[in-house]
């Protein structure tokens, strides 16, 4: 490649050749990208030598080495609807790097129709993430029945023969082009599903894994694991490798995943990756989104992990469901007690343990620097900033962020420590993950961190112990909001609010490799078959599970139906009977969590239900100024906007207003899914805003039936603040309580 080629991806919209495509339909579709490339490039060989995906099922578009100039080029002719560089995207977990009564995966509750035997065996969920162990009890088929009859996928292992697909993990491929085309020429070990990395299955067996009784982290929150969907069929699409500057998993192998996807025939998809929020027809999770709910199929995304600073939500396309992450009642907790007998509950996965009840020398990791290092580097407890002659024998305190939090365990452990205790910044508040330390080690907040460093300045022998870990469950307050998950607004569009809802993703314990250890270091030479990681990735998959549940329940709901069901139902109190509080023990907001917390029983039955089509997601695309052409071409159907619609009046569960002038008035469409009755608007109006509903009651008399109403919001000139601010719309008959959050910014 010259030194201005890079790899691109060029969009061209849908196809016309229909769901059943014959060979020669396929054959025929990449022919015609040859031959458009070749106008380019001067022959249909040079396009034959550039292109390195055709997508020819769903998504019509493919994948070239090209000129920069000549994407320039591509990107004017009027087929086009985007041409966009093949950029890397990120994994939402935590856990390779740092950013500024439930059951064992967090929020499965009893209930006589999760929990029948053969429930929800015909849903299948495909998972795009870095593959799948197969050999993990969690997708271990006894019991099952037939693969479902409309399933048409692979098991992609004809390079790998160890790996095997069953009537439980139905199908796995491996996407890797894009990434090569990146990186360069990749080895044989690369042609294969199987998750060396661990995060594929972990996020798999959190959405459909089976129930798989006693399982734990060495020993610490034994109990039945149990996927959101434990009957249900799974397929792993592994689209992300080992990283590249921070990137893992590429467009061009999103796109040509999400494309065969929809052709083999899952019903849920379960993206735990993204990148930076841009716009639709640029993003390949919102382009492959799209074509997925096109054909009824629901995408559940993480929100990102760059909270806990606004705007940096990615993920945003209103047709995805969005999903931040929080906390669960549950902790592994271990104590940290001073000599001066101050003790501070930290958390921690860590088997070694300290003799007795032995105190030790206790030294901040800035004190122990090596004279040649940055102070900041070894207050973070970085590689080689740590002196061995002042930390040997000795609990050894590290700041959190930056590198790993189990590295800074490994660089105390190298510098001779006996054990560490890692403190949160003012950022990360008090937020503490557990994690599976190679040394005797204990997460604590910053409020505790601050206690423990005025205590080392306060004594010439500062002496510390550390607890071993006890597994608690009921803690409180839970759920609060992770500190890295990503917030609103939108960067995008503002009036839809993003994230959609949130879930548990921090410590959350589901299957794993058992290619590397639990912190996937090179210097782990443990291996787990189950394992604690955070993250909205481990959130996301919460989602994909209640929806997969959803999808057996309800077969002929559309993805927005499902969406409103799991938004509308759920909470924003915590299990102390309060505001649901950000990880500073600020109380949060929709910018935070969304529509709250999901509640899976309750999205069961959620009453009503805000819909929205095919056609409501192309009106919105031509509000936004795409033209009609291209619209068409996304959809693969004449198109023709119908005058600019207000965003406002987007048929969304949630009401986002982020420039009121004066007053605005709102509509928005329920659907009756219970039974028959009359509902009454409850409003909890946000601060220096007038909310009037019109009319305050609806009567619904049978299934299916419709009803529209009005909201007027108006801004209290007198009161008004030049902030967002927040309050709910309920629509409730005495059974259910149908709520949407309210926000507002005055102009």
């Amino acid at each position: 490649m010259s030194a201005a080629t890079r790899s691109y991806v060029v969009y061209l919209g849908g196809h016309s050749h229909g769901v059943v495509a014959s060979s020669a339909d396929l054959d025929a579709v990449t022919e015609s990208h040859y031959d458009f490339l070749g106008t380019f490039l001067g022959s249909h060989e040079h396009a034959r030598d550039a292109i390195f995906y055709s997508y020819t099922r769903h998504i019509n578009g493919f994948a070239a080495n090209l000129d920069d100039e000549v994407a320039a080029e591509i990107a004017r002719h009027p087929r086009v609807v985007s041409v966009f560089l093949n950029q890397g995207r990120k994994l939402h977990t935590t856990r390779s790097w740092e950013f500024l009564g439930l059951e064992q995966n967090g929020f499965v509750e009893s209930n006589s129709i999760w929990n029948k035997s053969r429930y929800g065996e015909d849903t299948i969920i495909g998972n795009l993430d870095t593959g799948v162990w197969p050999e993990s009890k969690s997708f271990s088929d006894d019991g099952y029945g037939p693969i479902p009859s409309k399933w048409k996928g692979i098991c992609q292992n004809y390079k790998d023969a160890g790996f095997h697909c069953n009537r439980k993990l139905i199908g796995a491929r491996y996407f890797n082009k894009g990434y090569a085309a990146t990186v360069g020429p990749l080895n044989s070990s690369f042609d294969t599903p199987r998750d060396k990395e661990g995060h594929g299955t972990h996020t798999l067996s959190t959405a459909g894994g089976n129930m798989v009784a006693k399982a734990s982290v060495f020993g610490f929150g034994k109990g039945t694991a149990k996927g959101g969907s434990p009957r249900a069929r799974v397929a792993a699409y592994k689209v992300c490798w080992p990283p590249v500057s921070g990137n893992e998993c590429f467009d061009a192998d999103i796109l040509a995943a999400f494309d065969v996807a929809i052709h083999d025939g899952v019903d849920v998809l379960s993206v735990s990756l993204g990148g930076e929020p841009t716009a639709f027809f640029n993003d390949s999770v919102a382009i492959g989104s799209f074509h997925a709910i096109k054909h009824g199929i629901v995408v559940v995304c993480s929100a990102g992990n760059s909270g806990p600073a606004d705007g940096t939500v990615s993920n945003i396309a209103p047709w995805q469901i969005t999903v931040g992450a929080s906390t669960m009642d549950r902790e592994f907790s271990s104590i940290v007690v001073l000599g001066n007998n101050l003790r501070f509950k930290g958390q921690s996965l860590s088997a070694k343990v300290l003799p007795g009840k032995k105190f030790f020398p206790l030294i901040s990791a800035a004190d122990a620097k090596l004279p040649n290092a940055l102070i900041e580097n070894a207050t973070l407890c970085q590689a080689g900033a740590i002196d061995p002659k002042k930390a040997t024998g000795k609990i050894l305190v590290c700041l959190r962020g930056q590198n790993a939090r189990v590295d800074k365990g490994q660089q105390a452990a190298l510098a001779g420590a006996v054990g560490m205790i890692l403190a949160n910044n003012i950022l990360t508040g008090n937020e503490i993950i557990a994690d599976a330390h190679l040394l005797p080690a204990s997460h604590i907040n910053y409020t505790d961190g601050l206690a423990v460093f005025a205590y080392i300045n306060s004594t010439k022998h500062p002496m510390a112990r550390i607890t071993p870990v006890t597994t608690q469950i009921g803690t409180k307050p839970a759920p609060f909001m992770a500190a890295f998950s990503s917030k609103g607004p939108n960067t995008i569009t503002p009036e839809i609010l993003k994230p959609d809802i949130t879930a548990p993703g921090v410590s959350v314990i589901a299957a794993y490799t058992e290619a590397e250890g639990p912190t996937n270091e090179d210097f782990d030479k443990r291996r787990v078959q189950f394992n604690s990681v955070s993250g909205t990735s481990m959130s996301c998959p919460h989602v994909s599970g209640i929806v997969g549940l959803l999808k057996s329940l309800y077969p002929k709901w559309s993805p927005a139906a499902i969406k409103s069901a799991i938004m509308t139902s759920a909470t924003t109190m915590d299990n102390s009977h309060e505001q649901i509080l950000n990880a500073s023990y600020i109380e949060a907001g929709p910018f935070s969590y969304g529509a709250g917390h999901v509640q899976p029983n309750r999205a069961m039955d959620p009453g009503l239900v805000y819909d929205l089509t095919t056609e409501d997601y192309l009106n919105f695309l031509c509000t936004l100024g795409y033209n009609e052409t291209l619209i068409s071409a996304f959809s693969q159907e004449p198109y023709k906007c119908r005058g600019s619609i207000d965003l406002a009046n987007f048929n969304y569960p949630s009401i986002t207003i982020p420039k009121l002038d004066t007053s605005i008035t709102v509509t928005r469409t329920v659907k009756n899914v219970g039974s028959p009755g009359t509902y009454r608007s409850q409003v909890q109006k946000p601060a220096g805003v007038s909310v009037y509903v019109e009319p305050e009651k609806l009567k619904f008399k049978k299934v299916g039936e419709e009803k529209t109403f009005k909201v007027t919001l108006k801004v209290n000139k007198a009161n008004a603040i030049k902030e967002y601010v927040y309050g709910q719309l309920i629509w409730s008959d005495g059974v259910h309580y149908v709520r949407s959050p309210i926000v507002v910014k005055a102009a």
